[in-house]
C-alpha cells in the first residue's frame, strides 16, 4: 500500500510539472489559447491526451502493485516489472506521456508543444539508453536481459 502511495505522489508530481506546467508555459509563452470551436482535430488530440494518460497512469499503479516501487529513478520498483502494459513494450509510460504530449499539441494545433512533445521523446530515448537499461541489466541481471530480448524498447508488440 505504502508504493502505491508513492507512486501516487510521483505520478501528480510528473504529470504536474511535465504533462500541464511546462506545455502550458509554452501555450502561454507562444500566445495560444484554448480554441474557440473543437472541431474534428480537436477531438482526436483530446482522445489522444486521454489514452496517453490512461496508459501512464496503467504503468504507474503497475509499478507500484507488481514491482513494489514507483517509477522514480530514486525509488524504483524492487522487482522486474513485466506485466500489464509492459508485456508490449519495455516503455510504455513514456510512450504514454508522449502520446499525451502529441494529443494536446494536436488540440491546440501549437508547433511549439510538438517540438516540446519530440523533445521529450528524444530525452527520454537518451535517458533510457544511458541510465535506465544499465541500471536494470545491473539490477535484475539475466531476468531483465532475458525481458529485453523478447519485448521491444519502443514499439508495442501484442503478444502475450
Amino acid at each position: 500500500m505504502l508504493a502505491l502511495f508513492r507512486a501516487i505522489v510521483y505520478a501528480a508530481l510528473f504529470i504536474g510539472v511535465v504533462l500541464v506546467f511546462i506545455p502550458e508555459q509554452i501555450l502561454v509563452a507562444t500566445g495560444i489559447a484554448r480554441p474557440a470551436q473543437i472541431g474534428p482535430w480537436h477531438w482526436v488530440g483530446l482522445v489522444l491526451v486521454v489514452l496517453g494518460g490512461a496508459l501512464a497512469l496503467w504503468c504507474i499503479a503497475t509499478f507500484a502493485l507488481v514491482g513494489q516501487g514507483t517509477p522514480a529513478p530514486f525509488d524504483p520498483p524492487r522487482k522486474l516489472v513485466a506485466a500489464g502494459p509492459y508485456r508490449w513494450s519495455r516503455n510504455p509510460m513514456y510512450l504514454g506521456a508522449g502520446t499525451a504530449l502529441a494529443g494536446a499539441a494536436l488540440f491546440y494545433q501549437s508547433a511549439a508543444l510538438v517540438a516540446f512533445a519530440a523533445g521529450f521523446l528524444v530525452m527520454t530515448h537518451l535517458f533510457v539508453i544511458l541510465y535506465e537499461e544499465p541500471t536494470l541489466e545491473r539490477t535484475f541481471g539475466a531476468r531483465y536481459a532475458d525481458y529485453r530480448n523478447a519485448v521491444p524498447r519502443w514499439m508495442p508488440t501484442w503478444r502475450s
